[in-house]
């Protein structure tokens, strides 16, 4: 209570300092704000489309539309969108086998499927995915996007598969050490990633530059200023970046791993988003994410980002997390972000063309570390086993097979474990040692349960007369109850009174 009495309080300040007559009471901190979260952006949008595969200008438009469109529409009025490290792996892949027109309509067919859960209402229910399934997701992807950049800083060509990029880092470090071409982008991505670890240790004056421009600035002058013979982007102007998908491209549709590669984006894409919402949320104490119209307007970014060709769109924890430290209030700083990245790409892309790739690359390593949740991972080892296991066999199925199938495996286990919990199942036996013995079943009586329901009632004595009380149990299957009827069968059968069987919950099927 006494938090929402200062929020009032604060809000009535703030209109008094403003006397109350603009129409935009708060468009000082959120001009501020937009200013902080652009230039968090600007490196990170620039190398998220380098790794993908793509021309970096694709990144920014990602960037301006999340800004631009996304940014006006509601739902999450703090959340800021553009290109996001979580999806980069997948993209890769997507643009390697089908090809940089396919990946807009891929795109474009994410968004409409976004749009289309919105508008059913079923954004409310992607929190009932399991938590450790999505940070063994982004844990999988942060591991094949670290061993993917590292490549990149030393140099060297990346491998396909996620496996093979472990696999293979080793060598190529080593190969690495004897090229002094390699050596120097390897220097180059090392001090990048130095400076954003040490960067929070910074004095505050200081760390008013945000860390990864911080970090690709100081990179790009000394490639200059020592002459450092390492990769930069390549630059093809904001117009000639774009690529919409031509209208043979959508026969790729037809294809079922385009099917499965569209069901990914959509469900990592929106999961990504929804949770990202919920996180936001807890960092303020202004309006709450209103869940199916944040997937409309992220489905709507998606569509329009497919139409042109560009990456697809998330919203960015690392971008709303700075916009509300920065102080925004409302959603006109996201939608400012958007408009200083379109006039840096119009009037500015030539200075991409100086930024070195091993710094982009130094970044996304340093970005994929964080999807790693490792004190999380020891937490829920010492509390929650199970979870862990989830967690862990979840990113390595990512690592060792693929993106799709990984989490789809992670699902599958988490599936299984609630169902094995829910199925709990208790026998209780009296025996006092003269009439009949009394079987107690409580709980959940599921088929994964049945060994060990039979094993404890075929222990029973054979001559003497059983008493089977269900009346605790709050479900019985079709299989546990034809189990149990054969089971008093046979004992019966052998020439003791019939099994006696105690009505059961109306809920349940009776035993007869």
């Amino acid at each position: 209570m006494d938090l929402k009495k200062n929020n009032k309080k604060n809000k009535k300040n703030d209109l008094k300092k403003n006397n109350g007559t603009t129409k935009f009471p708060y468009l000082r901190q959120d001009f501020a704000a937009s200013l902080v979260v652009f230039l968090v952006a600007l490196p990170l949008c620039v190398g998220v489309a380098v790794a993908s595969g793509v021309p970096a200008e694709l990144g920014l438009v990602t960037g301006i539309v999340g800004g631009l469109v996304t940014g006006f529409m509601r739902g999450s009025s703090l959340q800021v969108s553009g290109p996001a490290a979580g999806l980069t792996v997948l993209v890769f892949e997507a643009v390697r086998e089908y090809g940089l027109p396919a990946l807009g309509v891929i795109v474009l067919t994410t968004g409409v499927l976004q749009i289309a859960m919105g508008v059913l209402k079923l954004g409310r229910y992607f929190r009932a995915i399991s938590v450790s399934v999505v940070e063994g997701m982004l844990a999988g992807i942060g591991l094949v996007l670290i061993a993917g950049q590292l490549y990149s800083v030393a140099g060297a060509k990346a491998p396909a598969s996620g496996l093979d990029k472990i696999v293979e880092l080793p060598g190529a470090l080593v190969d690495a050490a004897g090229n002094t071409k390699a050596l120097a982008s390897l220097a180059l991505g090392a001090a990048t990633i130095a400076v954003l670890v040490l960067w929070k240790r910074m004095p505050a004056k200081v760390r008013t530059v945000p860390g990864p421009l911080a970090a690709v600035g100081l990179a790009t002058l000394a490639a200059l200023v020592f002459g450092l013979p390492v990769a930069t982007v390549e630059v093809q102007g904001l117009l000639g970046s774009l690529q919409p998908p031509p209208l043979n491209a959508f026969g790729e549709l037809a294809h079922v791993g385009v099917l499965g590669t569209i069901v990914a984006f959509t469900l990592i894409a929106s999961a990504e988003s929804l949770f990202s919402a919920a996180a936001v949320d807890r960092l303020h104490s202004g309006q709450r994410t209103e869940y199916d119209k944040e997937l409309v307007a992220q489905g709507a970014g998606n569509a329009l980002c497919g139409m042109l060709g560009a990456l697809p769109m998330t919203a960015v924890i690392v971008r709303s997390a700075a916009n509300v430290q920065a102080g925004a209030r409302t959603k006109a700083s996201r939608v400012l972000h958007g408009v200083w990245l379109l006039l840096f790409a119009a009037l500015l892309p030539n200075v991409l063309a100086y930024i070195p790739i091993p710094a982009l690359a130094g970044i996304l390593v340093h970005a994929g570390a964080k999807l790693i949740p490792v004190r999380e991972i020891v937490s829920l080892w010492r509390e929650h086993r199970g979870e862990a296991l989830i967690l862990v066999v979840t990113a390595l199925s990512i690592v060792a097979v693929s993106m799709f199938e990984g989490v789809l495996i992670g699902l599958a286990l988490a599936v299984a474990k609630t169902a094995w919990e829910a199925s709990h199942i208790k026998l209780e036996v009296v025996d006092k040692g003269a009439g009949p013995v009394q079987a107690y079943l409580s709980g959940n009586a599921t088929f994964l349960r049945l060994p060990k329901i039979l094993d404890s009632l075929e222990a029973l004595p054979q001559d003497r007369p059983v008493e089977l009380h269900l009346s605790g149990l709050h479900h019985l299957d079709h299989a546990c109850r034809t189990a149990l009827e054969n089971w008093a069968e046979r004992h019966s059968a052998a020439g003791t009174e019939p099994v006696k069987v105690t009505a059961i919950k109306a809920t349940a099927p009776a035993v007869k």
